[in-house]
């Protein structure tokens, strides 16, 4: 009689180990806490998924900024530190007031990069950072004012308008690479030289021939593997700057307002609350996504705690550094790829990065890389963010010809200030920052025409979808 009653106690061994852990322990998934033999590697994998992007928006701007490589140096060791902050904050958090305690990675978004090199444009030497940075600062006020409302906002939000401002992402900041590929140095005498053109290339092959050969982990980091190459293949060449290693401190935490005070325009601060709009709605959708891989769905709280930890982080990190702080998407893959879903293993992740941020001499390591190779990589990264929002197009219902309508105006104008850069130039200042912005231009357009078409007057009417959780 006592064998009969041992089948039952055996049928749980036929699932999965995870299943089971799960049911001895009753420890979510999110919550489990990995031995280190398996925390470590899978904590590396989300460093090196993500690396590449928190580093590029410091670059991109300090480079805009004219910036030598100690200052971009620091730059970069103060995104790394603001980043290694807010993922920590997001992942444990403090209950019920920040933190939407998964496995979310935040950084300084690429998205912020175009309207702040407008700002940048707009204003001299010396007023350039000061002036980015009280524009970032408002608008990090911005988002902790408006996150516990944003819940209700979403709807004005849908894929239609999120894919149109992710593609006008990727596309207006392509010229960047490609200035990038030529030498980055439009004022030097051999921009656009074959040398560079040739080092920009090989680095986009090597990129590709990995991508096309490389299997697991070597896949997913073929662009770091892209950037490490062809920074050696640089070298013999002398087109390699050792300079910024040698003069970096080894150690040294950034110091506070160390470009200067952060001065508040009115028009800058208006470009960048619309692009935080944009962060808070890719924030949102990220935090959606996350709950459903992760089984643990995002409510309006998780949803506030996760924006309240956005705008702390977008707020506090000009003092230091930092620029405006989003979720990144690529981290929301690995954990859909991986299905590692502990939270722990992304705080592991985001002390890696404080302690790279600590360590400035890590960050003229990056600093190293040669401009065309970064433009080989950056053609594949940001043309990368363009399929993203065509993806995101895809689910917005464009068998609708007003939604057609919508989208091509949108793209439209957001296209305009890369097709004639001059076509504001007799605009006041204010309109020049915030329409001479393509990402600023575009959004502003679609959600505009988004209420337009879909919301005023259209009772009984179906509305453009919601925005999507994945």
């Amino acid at each position: 009689m006592a064998q009969p009653a041992k089948g039952p106690a055996k049928a749980p061994c036929s699932t999965p180990p995870v299943h089971m852990m799960d049911a001895v322990t009753s420890v979510h998934p999110v919550d489990e806490k990995l031995h280190p033999t398996r925390l470590v590697p899978a904590a590396l994998q989300h460093i090196a998924a993500m690396y590449a992007g928190v580093v590029t928006p410091p670059l991109i701007i300090g480079q805009a900024c004219g910036l030598d490589i100690g200052a971009r140096t620091r730059l970069i060791a103060a995104s790394l530190l603001i980043a290694g902050i807010a993922t920590i904050l997001q992942t444990i958090g403090v209950k019920g007031f920040v933190g939407n305690r998964l496995p979310f990675v935040n950084a300084a978004s690429s998205a912020g990069i175009a309207p702040i090199l407008a700002i940048a444009e707009t204003n001299g030497n010396g007023h350039q950072l000061p002036a980015i940075y009280g524009a970032v600062m408002v608008a990090g006020a911005f988002c902790l004012a408006l996150g516990p409302f944003f819940g209700r906002l979403l709807r004005f939000f849908p894929p239609l308008v999120t894919g149109v401002v992710i593609t006008l992402i990727g596309v207006t900041l392509m010229p960047v690479p490609v200035g990038w590929a030529q030498g980055g140095d439009k004022t030097a005498a051999d921009f656009g030289d074959m040398r560079y053109l040739a080092l920009a290339g090989f680095t986009l092959a090597v990129i590709l021939l990995i991508q096309r050969f490389g299997t697991g982990f070597v896949k997913q980091v073929a662009l770091l593997f892209g950037l490490l190459i062809g920074t050696l293949a640089a070298i013999p060449f002398g087109m390699a700057d050792f300079s910024g290693i040698k003069s970096a401190p080894v150690a040294a935490l950034p110091t506070p307002f160390a470009f200067g005070a952060p001065e508040f325009q009115p028009a800058a601060i208006l470009s960048l609350c619309i692009v935080m709009l944009v962060l808070m709605t890719e924030s949102s959708a990220g935090m959606l996504a996350l709950g459903e891989i992760c089984d643990r769905r995002a409510d309006a709280k998780t949803i506030t705690r996760g924006l309240r930890t956005d705008g702390l982080a977008t707020l506090i990190g000009p003092v230091f550094g930092g620029f405006p702080t989003s979720a990144f998407a690529q981290n929301v893959g690995v954990v859909s790829l991986t299905r590692v879903r502990s939270r722990y293993v992304v705080a592991v992740a985001g002390g890696s990065l404080i302690v790279l941020g600590a360590f400035p001499v890590l960050g003229a390591v990056v600093s190293l890389v040669p401009m065309p190779v970064l433009g080989g990589a950056g053609i594949v990264l940001f043309g990368s963010i363009a399929v993203s929002g065509i993806r995101t197009l895809s689910e917005a219902g464009l068998d609708d010809s007003s939604n057609i309508i919508l989208v091509a105006v949108a793209l439209g104008a957001g296209i305009i200030p890369l097709a004639a850069p001059t076509f504001y130039a007799d605009f006041p200042a204010w309109a020049q920052t915030v329409l001479g912005s393509g990402i600023s231009a575009g959004a502003l357009v679609a959600v505009l025409l988004n209420l337009f078409f879909h919301h005023l007057g259209t009772r009984g009417r179906q509305p453009a979808p919601a925005l999507k959780s994945s």
